[in-house]
């Protein structure tokens, strides 16, 4: 099967990244509840008199800003404190005009005149405390990849001012029926560019991203049969993984190498195997009668959280990679299901139902603490974190349909990112 969409990766042949001048190293450690970075990214200066070419500026400059606002890492000044200060020039920065509006890093980006279709795109970066020059990139690139040069000029700032995990060019892939049958979509972490992958006339469910970001496992009923698959969105390749009994929830290791996943291949009970990361060598992880579901790994790839009713009600419980040490973490309630691990390994995000209400909730492993993120009189499901773990997308119809948000791990800055049809399951890649 070969997708018909636009490549990815395969577009990147367009895309040059230059390195300016040399770098050097400049990170600010950014810890919970510690101040953002005041950062000063003044309008792009532009040397044309295009207005296609000032069309591209301002919507670099839009992109690039509400990446680094999102971030939680920045803190971006007003544009009106620019009104205090000597006009940009990039021949000579005037760092004491920044740092009187308190910036403590500059961004300066420019434009030559536009030629066809595509653009030039130049920007430095400054520390403007120490008055010295961090680095620089160019970029020459088509203009239907503005979008993408965008979030790559974020993803480093974020790896080289703050050593941060970046995500701006990480995607989200979920189901959705908007076309009339539920099958796989990808999108930006944005909500943009929102892309149809799979196309058959059977469901397909339960999408999860490999540590590289290049497979989608997934449940497809293609064969009328809940099956196990791979895809590789990017060449368009489907790989059948397990095909006996009903399969589904499958996940991957952080380091790619293990894939695990729920199934009733075996005595017609759900419960949780762990394969190889192409789906061999499969082996069985949980032994008994209740249901054994919802697999999810911690960072390290030691341990993985699940459900389980083992006890009566569906719970969160962990185990070690091996299927030992099986320890329940969730208490009151009669629901908890769905778990999320952070990639920061610290915190467990859940769906708790009280009163037919279904919440997300983050559960810290260090303080044993909980907190709700949710708070609507919605159905919130199916969690998944951003690679950096201060975002998590999710599924609400708190709208009347279903359709995907974000929300910060503290339970602020929810974004709505889908309208077209009822939108699910999402997984956010690493």
């Amino acid at each position: 099967m070969k997708i018909k969409w636009t490549l990815f990766y395969g577009s990147l042949i367009f895309l040059a990244v230059l390195i300016l001048y040399p770098q050097q190293e400049v990170v600010i450690s950014i810890k919970e509840g510690m101040p953002a970075i005041p950062l000063a990214i003044p309008d792009f200066i532009v040397h044309s008199s295009s207005p296609e070419t000032k069309a591209t500026a301002q919507e670099l400059h839009q992109i690039i800003s509400d990446d680094l606002k999102y971030s939680r890492v920045f803190q971006l000044l007003p544009k009106s404190y620019y009104s205090y200060i000597r006009p940009l020039s990039p021949e000579k920065i005037f760092f004491k005009d920044w740092e009187s509006i308190q910036a403590n890093i500059l961004f300066v980006g420019e434009l030559p005149e536009s030629k066809g279709e595509k653009f030039l795109f130049e920007c430095k970066i400054y520390d403007v405390k120490g008055e010295r020059f961090i680095f620089g990139k160019r970029y020459q690139s088509e203009k239907t990849l503005l979008r993408l040069v965008a979030h790559k000029m974020a993803d480093e700032i974020m790896k080289k001012i703050s050593g941060e995990r970046a995500f701006f060019t990480s995607k989200i892939v979920f189901i959705s029926n908007r076309d009339g049958n539920d099958e796989l979509y990808m999108m930006d972490y944005d909500g943009h560019n929102q892309t149809r992958l799979t196309f058959n006339k059977k469901q397909d469910y339960m999408p999860a991203w490999s540590a590289d970001g290049r497979k989608i496992a997934y449940t497809s009923y293609r064969d009328n049969r809940a099956g196990l698959y791979i895809l590789n969105p990017f060449e368009g390749e489907i790989t059948e993984v397990v095909s006996k009994g009903t399969n589904f929830a499958p996940t991957f290791s952080h380091d790619g190498k293990k894939l695990a996943f729920c199934s009733t291949a075996k005595e017609g009970n759900p419960e949780i195997y762990v394969a190889t990361s192409d789906g061999n060598n499969i082996k069985r992880l949980t032994f008994n009668d209740a249901i054994d579901t919802a697999p999810s790994w911690s960072p390290t790839g030691r341990e993985i959280a699940f459900t389980s009713d083992r006890g009566g009600t569906p719970q969160i419980y962990i185990m070690d990679a091996e299927g030992s040490n099986i320890r329940r973490v969730s208490f009151g309630g009669s629901y908890h299901d769905g778990p999320a691990w952070s990639p920061t390994g610290d915190r467990i995000a859940y769906v708790s139902r009280v009163d037919q209400i279904f919440d997300i909730y983050v559960l810290n492993l260090r303080t044993e603490k909980i907190i709700k993120l949710t708070e609507s009189n919605a159905r919130n499901e199916t969690p998944s974190w951003s690679s950096d773990g201060r975002h998590l997308v999710f599924s609400s119809n708190l709208t009347g349909t279903i359709q995907l948000y974000t929300i910060d791990y503290d339970g602020s800055n929810l974004r709505r990112l889908t309208s077209k049809g009822e939108n699910k399951l999402p997984d956010w890649s690493r």
